[in-house]
């Protein structure tokens, strides 16, 4: 018996490890162009990678996969029947994402701000999240998750 619970835990543990190796490369194969973003948008960083993360489930959707749709932008696509939007590459995803956040009507006031839950709350107030309290809740999470 004592062996079987020495087994289960070496089974979880090595879950655990796995589960924030893959965090952790999405984050990183995604961070030095997320950082461009944010220096020339003034959008943080934290934010951009919090939303990204989230709204992908850490890469595993697959709006992110066949449509690389890191952002769960709604719009036509030549992909699938989906309601999403599909990108050329990653890249234009976060550029859309990051362009599309600067032509709302709280930009220029938060731009610059480091300040996560003001942007939150502004891009969620914004139309983006039907569920705006729920979505800023989870991405506070995500922000802890991965180490923001």
């Amino acid at each position: 018996m004592r062996n079987f619970h020495i087994r289960l835990l070496m089974i979880f543990s090595l879950f655990f490890s796995l589960k924030i190796s893959a965090q952790n490369s999405y984050i990183n194969q995604y961070k030095p162009f997320a950082t461009e973003l944010s220096q020339e948008f003034g959008i943080p960083i934290s934010v951009i990678l919090s939303i990204a993360y989230m709204e992908t489930g850490g890469g595993t959707s697959s709006a992110c996969k066949v449509l690389n749709n890191h952002f769960g932008m709604t719009g036509k696509n030549a992909i699938n029947s989906s309601r999403f939007k599909s990108f050329t590459d990653s890249k234009a995803s976060y550029r859309a994402f990051c362009e599309w956040v600067s032509k709302r009507k709280f930009y220029e006031k938060l731009k610059g701000s480091q300040n996560h839950n003001e942007w939150f709350v502004a891009i969620a107030s914004s139309g983006y999240s039907t569920k705006p309290m729920e979505w800023k809740q989870k991405l506070n999470l995500v922000m802890k998750k991965i180490g923001f």
